[in-house]
């Protein structure tokens, strides 16, 4: 595997970060903010610029959720299929703003749009990552009934990576809710079965089986503040990490 030399303060090399298509959306409260999307295409060009080698899940839910069409009369398989080309949508969004500054991007999807996205296959996406490009992963696992999340935990399997890390706007995993309750605790570190024992609600169950079962770590962070994707890579304790152990 192959690393660039700027690598030797970061503590992981190769890492999946899943975002939610609500934090593309910014304060405009749904579709695509440029805003939004420059601040996470800064983050990841600065962990690209240290040498890590970079994939990105995004989830379509600033566009449409198939669960939630399903709750309006969608037919829930249709609206599945519909959020996958949400996220879709999304990964092109921030592709092209990656592009502009500088970055060299491949989206890789399970449903390919011919001329405009490639098909994935982990090999490929292996040698994309090696060869620094970042390498953004849409349309879901491809199946009806598999959320964003499980289609991260599934990516951050096949490229092998050493951290999945999971942006959101709550810097951890908390005893509660800390946006609904004021004496919910942080945990800096807890293992899969704790969090199981807990109920936590960290990542749906498919998801977070496939990370307990195949031992990929996960991180658990604030990903609106600027600068904090770094401070994580280079081993800062600034969120939660999950474990087996």
């Amino acid at each position: 595997m192959y690393f660039c030399g700027q690598n030797s303060s970061m503590e992981y090399k190769r890492i999946l970060l899943k975002l939610s298509g609500e934090s593309l959306m910014g304060d405009d409260g749904y579709g695509i903010q440029y805003a939004a999307v420059s601040h996470f295409a800064d983050e990841i060009k600065s962990a690209v610029e240290h040498g890590v080698q970079v994939g990105v899940v995004i989830g379509g839910g600033n566009i449409f959720r198939g669960v939630n069409g399903a709750s309006k009369g969608f037919d829930r398989r249709q609206g599945d299929y519909m959020g996958m080309l949400a996220t879709i949508i999304n990964a092109m969004a921030l592709q092209g703003v990656l592009e502009e500054k500088g970055v060299k991007v491949k989206v890789l999807t399970s449903l390919e749009i011919e001329g405009m996205t490639e098909k994935i296959f982990f090999k490929n996406a292996v040698r994309y990552l090696e060869e620094g490009f970042v390498v953004i992963f849409g349309g879901g696992t491809g199946n009806p009934f598999f959320t964003t999340d499980t289609g991260a935990a599934l990516r951050a399997v096949e490229i092998q990576a050493d951290l999945l890390l999971k942006g959101t706007r709550v810097d951890g995993i908390y005893t509660a809710d800390p946006e609904k309750d004021p004496n919910a605790t942080k945990f800096s570190h807890i293992t899969y079965a704790e969090a199981y024992e807990k109920q936590l609600k960290i990542m749906d169950l498919t998801a977070f089986t496939l990370c307990r079962d195949n031992h990929i770590k996960l991180y658990v962070y604030d990903a609106n503040r600027p600068g904090n994707l770094l401070h994580v890579l280079q081993g800062e304790s600034i969120g939660t990490s999950v474990e087996n152990q």
